[in-house]
């Protein structure tokens, strides 16, 4: 090890402490769009297939982080509906990986010490036989877990997942099996890609681009996720780039806490306006009936509403 490559890991070493400090326990579910495998490979002279098998070690590590910051629930975009376009030398080898870390992860003594539920979520039928048999056999071998759930999006596409929910909806109305007055958020969950999982709080990605990719439009941008984009391609993503994550998810969470306290205090603020109006109003009325008129005082405050006599006593 070099002396500046010494002092840089020193350096990254303080600020990951420095970062510790500053984040709680970070958010319940963390989804990530791991990009930049093939710009990493290419970038280092190797083949996508080196890139991508770099990327599966950060996969890893990450695992391991979300279990000490409490996370509950990770989900990964490791293969999308687009990416079927891909060249089949790319492809192939991308499915022996896949393949490969399905049941790498399913037979991990660590998966099963940490209870790690291994669940897939896309349109896995579209996926080539030995892939489809290793997401059977991670799932069943971590059926009974439920400390922490991974979910693995193979063959995933947000707009197809919300176009099937949406037509099951309506063959189901259709046949009367569901009325249409019944179709709410449960309805439409229960029709999702295999199975619902929770609202994603942040959803990270890496490899520079700033969108999220139709990635999980019901459970994350649904719910309004904290985002957080990072120029590091995914076999380089560090513990201080997913630490810096959560805490843009709490600093975002921190600013809706703020914001939602001035709403309600613009809220108080505006019922005692009206109240405080209401009650000048009948005190006026009581003023003009002249004095010893107690049956119109009794007259007034019933007309004006009762309300009113406590208003006055805040306003005075």
């Amino acid at each position: 090890m070099t002396l500046r490559s010494r002092a840089r890991s020193l350096v990254d070493a303080a600020y990951e402490r420095v970062l510790r400090r500053e984040v709680g326990d970070g958010p319940d579910h963390v989804a990530i769009i791991q990009d930049g495998n093939r710009r990493y490979a290419r970038r280092n002279g190797d083949d996508a297939p080196d890139g991508h098998r770099a990327g599966a070690d950060t996969t890893e590590r990450v695992l391991d982080w979300c279990g000490e910051l409490g996370v509950e629930e990770l989900t990964l975009y490791a293969f999308s509906t687009e990416n079927f376009d891909r060249p089949d030398e790319e492809l192939d080898p991308l499915f022996d990986l896949l393949e490969a870390k399905l049941r790498e992860f399913a037979d991990a003594d660590r998966v099963h010490e940490q209870g790690v539920c291994i669940r897939a979520l896309g349109d896995v039928e579209r996926l080539p036989e030995r892939v489809r048999e290793a997401v059977d056999y991670a799932e069943a071998r971590t059926a009974d877990h439920e400390r922490f759930t991974l979910n693995v999006a193979l063959a995933y596409g947000g707009r197809n997942e919300l176009l099937g929910a949406v037509r099951a909806v309506a063959r189901d109305v259709a046949d009367g099996d569901l009325a249409a007055d019944d179709v709410g958020v449960s309805e439409v969950e229960s029709r999702l890609y295999r199975r619902p999982v929770r609202d994603v709080d942040l959803i990270v990605r890496t490899g520079g681009d700033e969108r999220t990719s139709n990635f999980l439009p019901w459970h994350a941008n649904g719910n309004e996720a904290a985002a957080y984009f990072c120029s590091p391609y995914w076999p380089e993503f560090s513990k201080v780039d997913f630490l810096r994550s959560i805490r843009t998810y709490e600093a975002r969470e921190e600013s809706w806490r703020r914001t939602r306290a001035k709403r309600a205090a613009a809220l108080v603020r505006a019922v005692a306006e009206v109240e405080l109006s209401e009650a000048r109003r009948v005190a006026a009325r009581l003023r003009d009936r002249g004095p010893g008129e107690s049956d119109g005082v009794a007259e007034a405050l019933a007309t004006d509403g009762g309300d009113a006599g406590v208003a006055g006593e805040t306003a005075d």
